[in-house]
Parts: structure tokens; sequence; C-alpha cells
């Protein structure tokens, strides 16, 4: 990462866990936390810290956590890779439950910057907003949600979408900014759950 991400205060370098040195499973003798960023960049079993002119791509950032996307220059189709790096903006519908003849969807959205809201569509219908869990509302912790719902009987889908305090929107899959995407590292399009009521 860049010196000026790097030196962002909500960065961690752990090296205990509950008051105890952080175990081998949890990244001993040390392990970087990133906020914010996709979890490949919280390295574990940190030694040292190298200062570089220019980003560190070995195996793991140089080949096997890259995005791949075709996109257009000049007339031409090509395909680029490129080192993934910060969270983007995403929610998940997670589960339908269902109490005293009353169901609810739940989910979770998170993105690099708070969360303002979730928008659930069902059925090709307008979007309704969701309700946001109020005991969590942390900078970079998973906002969960639910909205109550009457269905009638048979086959839904339930589609969600976040929206950041910046107004940023969880794109749709056929967006523009992901369409191309070759590989799931940052597609974050809207994701749709099929449901089937009894």
């Amino acid at each position: 990462m860049s010196i000026e991400d790097a030196m962002n205060p909500a960065n961690l370098v752990c090296y205990e866990m509950n008051g105890s040195a952080l175990p081998i499973p949890n990244g001993f003798p040390a392990r970087l936390i990133t906020p914010g960023w996709f979890g490949v960049a919280n390295v574990k079993w940190l030694r040292r810290i190298e200062l570089r002119d220019t980003r560190f791509e070995g195996r793991f950032m140089g080949r096997d956590y890259v995005t791949v996307r075709e996109e257009r220059r000049e007339g031409e189709t090509l395909v680029v890779e490129k080192s993934v790096g910060r969270v983007l903006l995403k929610s998940a519908p997670s589960r339908v439950t269902q109490r005293d003849g009353r169901y609810r969807i739940t989910g979770m959205a998170w993105g690099p910057a708070p969360i303002a809201e979730v928008e659930v569509k069902i059925d090709g219908e307008p979007w309704k907003k969701a309700e946001l869990d109020s005991t969590n509302k942390s900078e970079f912790a998973w906002r969960f949600w639910y909205l109550d719902w009457s269905p009638a009987s048979g086959e839904h889908t339930v589609t969600s979408r976040a929206i950041d305090q910046a107004g940023n929107i969880q794109p749709a899959p056929d967006e523009a900014s992901i369409a191309n995407k070759r590989t799931y590292w940052e597609s974050n399009g809207q994701i749709t759950r099929r449901i089937r009521i009894a």
C-alpha cells in the first residue's frame, strides 16, 4: 500500500489476543490489520515491514489476489489484471425466517465508508428501505439489516443494495464498473437470492 495508506491511524499491528501472545494460526508473531481493505491485506506472520518505491507484487498479490477484467482501449478489447485493494460497497440478503406467520428477510452490508442505508427489491417491485441494526455503528463493521415481509406462497427473488454515507450505491451486476470482471475479487454487484415460500 502507499505510504499514505500505511500511515492510516486505523491500521493495527497486533501481537496479542485476549491478553496472551497471538496464536500461530492467527498470525504470530504479529499480524497487520488494515480496516477497510480486503482481508488479503491483513498480513499474518509478520516479521518485518519494508519501505519500497513501488507496490509489492509477490506471489499472492501478483498472481492469486488479482482482479481480471476486459477493457476497451482504442477500439481493442484487452484483458487487464489489477491487484486487489480496498473493500468495495456490498450487501447480501442472507436468509428468510418465519415466526408467528410473519416473515423477515435479514442480511448484512459493508464497505469502505459507513453504511447509510440498505434497500431491498422483491420480485421486481420498487426498492424498499430495510431497517439497520443499531447495535454496531463502527466505521468498519458490517451492518446487519432486516425487512419484514408478507409474501404469497410460491417462488420469489430478493435483491439488496447498500448505500454509503457518501451516497455511493452498490452497483447492479450489469453496470459498467463490474460487468466485464472475470474474477470474483472486487465483484461487488447486487446479489439476488431465490426463495420458495410454501
